[in-house]
């Protein structure tokens, strides 16, 4: 046994070992990484298939040899990044040639590279997130080669195989799609902005205005997470990272303060999970909707932001209802910031943001060139910290934890994005895309309120084994198209799925936002999630009532009839939510909900009967 635990402290200590040698080169590699992509945005034009290829070879080696595991794990991992991202680099370097395949392959060795490239795409996502989607992309590969085995309407006339695996690898109709696109042009940039801002002084700034606008209210912990989340997610774009950044200050503090834990722990994984939802990130889900519907960026934020707040009023809300019946106090004075520390610290989020707005909404520039003038802003705020003081060892620390962080997680959702783009590109190949959207027509009898609810459960069952980004491309490519058949503009249509591809993170059974409050506080996952469904009761409502309510979703074109619906919604929200949590009894209780949803879906009802 002696000698077995001996082996066992000398391979751990020879993996630290390693992990203090190879720190170096994953520095030098992520700082690749950024430099690539920002630069992507100010060398001008790129062929398709030398930027998409050489993002692929860039983010392998941080999702297939960089994550924890064991020395077995590192090394087979370490060598799926080099043939996979050889494979990659080849494909970019023989780019003019292929283009005039037309995707079809030519030769075995360019079916090898083929072979080699979508292989190592599913490995490289289940390594990222597990089997899920990985089995679907490896599901739709099989009905693509085997399909026209299938009788009836869903089989397929059969695709040659140097056409089928072409298509998906050599041409722009796969991995080498429009979704990777985006993820090469525009969410890289967005998610380097967040992690420049998470680097230094900014996650401090969010919870200190948070303190200070809503720590002396009644329920004011609570409050200050429901704000601090809704800052954060606004640039994290992750449930996930939100719980575990944001819940590692509240949590503690509503604990202290004697909230029962799991109304802390449904608050932090409600609010994280709005920050998904909260405009400029969305979770990446913004940027795919720029190419999926090629509504502009701009629109799409500003279509988002209402809903996005309403969906923070119907919390803030039900936390005032818990007061009802739950002691929740306000953060004592002496623990909420001064004054200057708000003022200093608030500055590090406020002058990037401000470069931000200004680039895309005063002086007309791209999302993505505005994003990176942000990006040197707020880098040039990791010189100083909340003291407005200068150190060596915490300016190079910060700008490393930066450069690691943004290649870490452009390569997650890179992982994602290739995966999901092996399914888009065999729906499209094969039809099979339309088919299923035809099949929901025919469900739902041509009417659009059941080919909703068809589409929410579809969207709710799919974002419990995928994340969030990727339920929603894989439902709205199916569904979308026969939501706009049936009369919805198609960004109504995105944000509809978009928002209910995201009510797995809060519901059972696999709700990964609740799963990491609950263990953060030490409290049953399950009547956390209860809780949290009350509380996140807007999720669930707010989609239907941007259908019931379309004018919440023109902010931009006719303001005042936005803002009419945006409190036509509040305020059946807020009685939707206060029935459920802020009385005991079940008649009240009935009557408010029933009230809340009169309000919301009520006159679009007796509009669509007139007309």
């Amino acid at each position: 046994m002696d000698s077995v635990a001996h082996h066992r402290r000398a391979g751990s200590n020879w993996l630290a070992f390693a992990d203090r040698l190879s720190r170096p080169f994953w520095l030098v590699l992520a700082a690749i990484v950024v430099v690539y992509h920002v630069g992507l945005v100010f060398y001008g034009l790129v062929p398709n298939l030398v930027s998409r290829p050489v993002h692929m070879a860039l983010i392998l080696p941080f999702v297939l040899a960089a994550a924890p595991g064991t020395a077995g794990q590192k090394a087979s991992g370490a060598v799926l990044a080099i043939i996979g991202s050889a494979a990659a680099l080849w494909i970019a370097f023989h780019h003019n040639a292929l283009g005039d395949q037309y995707g079809f392959l030519e030769s075995g060795w360019q079916m090898a590279i083929a072979i080699c490239l979508l292989l190592v795409v599913l490995e490289a996502a289940r390594r990222a997130i597990g089997w899920p989607l990985p089995l679907v992309a490896g599901v739709a590969l099989l009905y693509g080669l085997f399909g026209q085995h299938i009788p009836g309407q869903f089989g397929h006339s059969g695709i040659p195989l140097e056409s089928f695996l072409g298509t998906l690898t050599i041409a722009e109709g796969g991995i080498w799609g429009s979704l990777t696109g985006v993820s090469v042009g525009v969410v890289a940039i967005f998610v380097i902005f967040g992690a420049v801002l998470n680097a230094g002084e900014a996650g401090q700034g969010f919870m200190n205005v948070a303190s200070a606008a809503a720590g002396r209210l009644k329920g004011g912990a609570a409050k200050v997470s429901v704000i601090s989340s809704a800052l954060f997610g606004s640039i994290s774009g992750s449930a996930s990272a939100n719980v575990a950044s944001t819940g590692a200050v509240t949590l503690p503090a509503m604990e202290k303060l004697g909230y029962p834990k799991r109304l802390a722990a449904a608050v932090e994984a409600v609010a994280s999970s709005g920050g998904q939802i909260m405009p400029p990130l969305m979770g990446a889900g913004a940027f795919v909707m720029v190419e999926l519907t090629g509504t502009p960026y701009t629109a799409i934020i500003a279509a988002a932001i209402l809903p996005a707040i309403l969906f923070f009023v119907a919390v803030w809300v039900g936390i005032d209802a818990y007061a009802r019946h739950t002691e929740l106090k306000s953060v004592a004075k002496e623990d909420r910031p001064a004054a200057r520390d708000v003022f200093v610290t608030s500055l590090f989020f406020l002058v990037p943001f401000t470069v931000l707005l200004l680039g895309m909404f005063l002086v007309g520039f791209t999302p993505e060139y505005s994003a990176a003038l942000a990006i040197f802003a707020g880098a040039a705020l990791l010189f100083v910290n909340g003291q407005l003081q200068s150190r060596r060892e915490q300016i190079l620390s910060r700008f490393a934890a930066a450069i690691l962080n943004a290649a870490k997680q452009v390569s997650m959702i890179a992982a994602i994005i290739l995966c999901a783009s092996i399914i888009i590109g065999v729906l499209s190949i094969t039809g099979l895309g339309v088919k299923l959207t035809s099949l929901i027509l025919e469900g739902s009898g041509g009417l659009l309120w059941p080919s909703l609810l068809l589409t929410a459960l579809a969207c709710l069952l799919l974002g419990m084994e995928v994340p969030t980004t990727a339920a929603y491309v894989i439902c709205v490519s199916v569904a979308g198209p026969a939501l706009t058949q049936l009369g919805l503009e198609p960004l109504q249509a995105h944000l509809f799925v978009f928002w209910f591809a995201l009510l797995s993170t809060i519901t059972p059974p696999v709700c990964g936002a609740v799963f990491i409050a609950a263990g953060m506080i030490g409290e049953n996952w399950l009547r956390v999630a209860i809780t949290a469904m009350a509380l996140g009761v807007g999720l669930y409502i707010i989609p239907l009532g941007m259908i019931a309510n379309p004018a919440i979703l023109s902010l931009a074109e006719t303001p005042l009839q936005a803002l009419i619906a945006f409190l036509q919604i509040a305020i059946g929200l807020s009685a939707i939510s206060f029935g459920l949590i802020g009385t005991r009894r079940i008649l009240p209780s009935l009557a408010l909900i029933a009230l809340g949803f009169a309000v919301i879906f009520g006159p679009g009802l007796l509009l669509s009967q007139g007309a």
